[in-house]
């Protein structure tokens, strides 16, 4: 039994069941290396997870056309209930115990971080001819977005934040605008066919709701996630024998054999789901026509 509810929690995201058996396997890591440490998940199972006493699960259907943009659910939910939520892609793994000593200050700290000009600008020179053009419309509807919500993309201090793990504490509220702000955007953004827009609307609405965006390297916090370990091997940063296992979990999970029932039934349903959101999307952006139509 837990006798004192800590400071900080896990969180994440895990709808369908490659992200719900990702999720199972980061439940038991936190367990085993800081059971005293919740991890929080909205899911739309959460009865898979009724055997881990520190997971606390939350009924949830996707809301976001992507799903990205989801995420923000994750960590109002989070947030109410901890001072600091450590939001983690679901298919991270956690390698050892979360150091006592990490303490976070009011606003958003991020793992990977830069401003969203320098990302942009980083991003355009690494794609190719092919996606160019796909880049340069993403681009427009940012610009766009800036200019509604009287924020300058010139601005240094506006961050993108590389979403996969990030740190929001609560300060005065203005966690609260954040995640109000950043449904306005996540609209906004996929109204405009830009569902993958995370990374920016996090910058953007904490930049709105006055909510500081900082880099930190989060030694306390070890980690596997599979693309950041093989950059770490490429480099001859880290040895792929010690995280091999971790990667072969991995590829059992995303590589799973379906049947073709299966496979055939995902599509029917991810055909109908988007249109039912699509639709959804248009009805709760007619109460704000201006500023989504305009």
């Amino acid at each position: 039994m837990k006798q004192e509810k800590p400071d900080a929690c896990f969180c994440t995201l895990a709808l369908g069941e490659r992200y719900r058996s990702h999720a199972l396997l980061l439940a038991q890591d936190i367990e085993k290396h800081s059971p005293e440490i919740y991890l929080i998940v909205l899911t739309d199972k959460p009865q898979e997870f009724k055997k881990y006493s520190n997971v606390l699960a939350f009924k949830h259907e996707q809301q976001s056309i992507g799903c990205y943009h989801d995420k923000r659910f994750v960590i109002a939910k989070a947030i109410s209930l901890f001072n600091t939520c450590i939001f983690v892609d679901a298919d991270i793994r956690i390698l050892d115990k979360l150091q006592p000593e990490m303490k976070w200050l009011p606003g958003i700290t991020a793992k990977s971080c830069t401003s969203i000009i320098k990302h942009n600008h980083a991003y355009i020179n690494s794609v190719n001819d092919a996606y160019k053009a796909n880049r340069a419309r993403d681009l427009t509807i940012l610009s766009k977005l800036a200019q509604k919500l009287n924020l300058d993309l010139e601005d240094t201090n506006i961050q993108f934040v590389m979403e996969m793990l990030f740190v929001v504490t609560r300060q005065d509220g203005r966690e609260i605008e954040f995640i109000k702000h950043w449904e306005n955007i996540a609209l906004y953004c996929e109204l405009n066919g830009f569902y993958n827009a995370e990374g920016y609307a996090i910058g953007l609405a904490a930049a709105k709701a006055g909510l500081p965006v900082r880099w930190d390297a989060m030694d306390g916090i070890v980690y596997f996630k599979d693309w950041v370990e093989h950059q770490k091997i490429k480099k001859g940063q880290a040895n792929p024998d010690t995280t091999l296992i971790y990667f072969q979990q991995h590829e059992a999970i995303e590589y799973r054999q379906n049947s073709i029932f299966q496979k055939l039934a995902r599509k029917l349903n991810k055909f109908i789901s988007y249109y039912y959101r699509s639709l959804c999307l248009r009805l709760a952006t007619l109460s704000n026509f201006n500023f989504y139509y305009r």
